[in-house]
């Protein structure tokens, strides 16, 4: 999508550059957060892996917890403003929840727009195991969203 970078190194060589990927929701705390981690665990290295809300909040405590629960740590993550990415050269947005699709700002540029409508797993920010299955749920939904992206890219 980038096209090529040039590099000498000696011998001139063509480097392509990584498809820059956002995924967005409202608050940038569940959805969005849970698909930033997988995308970069399944494909991070064809993809630079970034995930914003319309509304940032924080990371919820228990969308770490399911991705903990298949290996994958999202403790470093934190909820940015879909602003902040305007002009960072983004190539495609993929929206995960109906909201942040409706106000999504306009993207400059040739910007591929995806929208996958995930039930919201949140309940309010405490840490309740009987709610981690709607986590779950939500997990493997994203998982296998991303699996028949990448199989279709």
């Amino acid at each position: 999508m980038n096209g090529k970078l040039s590099i000498l190194t000696g011998a001139e060589k063509e480097l392509p550059l990584k498809t820059k990927l956002l995924f967005l929701c409202t608050g940038n705390s569940c959805r969005s957060q849970i698909a930033e981690g997988l995308l970069r665990h399944l494909a991070g290295n064809e993809f630079e892996v970034f995930s914003a809300g319309v509304e940032p909040s924080r990371v919820h405590p228990m969308s770490k917890i399911v991705m903990q629960e298949v290996g994958i740590d999202i403790s470093d993550q934190h909820s940015d403003d879909v602003k902040d990415y305007l002009d960072k050269g983004i190539d495609i947005v993929i929206s995960v929840c109906d909201h942040a699709s409706q106000t999504c700002p306009t993207f400059p540029g040739d910007v591929q727009r995806i929208h996958w409508s995930v039930k919201d797993p949140f309940h309010g920010w405490d840490v309740d195991e009987s709610k981690l299955p709607d986590y779950r749920s939500t997990r493997d939904e994203l998982k296998e969203r991303i699996q028949n992206f990448l199989k279709n890219n």
